[in-house]
């Protein structure tokens, strides 16, 4: 691939919101390549300031024109694609105002896929495994108009507790409060 195929095909991209890209989604832009051609692509793209890793196997267009507030919760999403996954835990509690503590640079997600830590240039990703079935995970998330789903309050605090995480700095009457 060349450089200015590729930042056209990148900026078609963008230009209907889309930055965030795994390997295999490069190989469908890029279908006319074969395997070894599109790596020494990607590697190339990444070397000019095109591409940004920003985890395996998962790429930042950089020159984006896109203003993206949710860069974080796109690269969690592309990470876990195929998996349901929600913003749980301690960052959906900081943003129902339970926590007064905001994680800054922290994302928790619950997710059916595999749980890790993943460090990113945006921040870190923090998955958590659920064993719930989709069934009963379904009503406890919201749709917000995020690229990831919300945890309800009672969800994300029943999540808080069913991991064993620290819950002293739950305000519980915020949580309920939220209905």
């Amino acid at each position: 691939m060349k450089n200015l195929t590729a930042r056209q095909r990148l900026d078609s991209w963008d230009k209907i919101g889309r930055s965030v890209f795994t390997r295999n989604d490069l190989a469908k832009i890029f279908h006319e390549d074969n395997p070894k051609t599109l790596q020494e692509g990607i590697n190339r793209l990444r070397k000019n300031g095109i591409l940004e890793g920003v985890a395996r196997g998962i790429y930042y267009y950089a020159l984006s024109r896109t203003p993206d507030s949710y860069r974080l919760e796109r690269i969690a999403r592309a990470m876990r694609r195929g998996e349901y996954s929600y913003v749980s835990l301690e960052s959906a509690l900081s943003e129902y105002g339970a926590i007064s503590q905001i994680p800054i640079d922290r994302l928790t997600i619950m997710t059916t896929g595999r749980k890790g830590t993943h460090r990113t240039p945006y921040g870190t990703i923090e998955f958590t495994h659920t064993s719930r079935p989709i069934i009963e995970l379904l009503p406890r998330m919201r749709d917000i108009g995020r690229p990831l789903k919300m945890a309800t309050p009672e969800a994300a605090w029943a999540d808080l507790k069913r991991v064993g995480r620290n819950t002293y700095l739950v305000d519980v009457e915020v949580i309920h409060g939220q209905d």
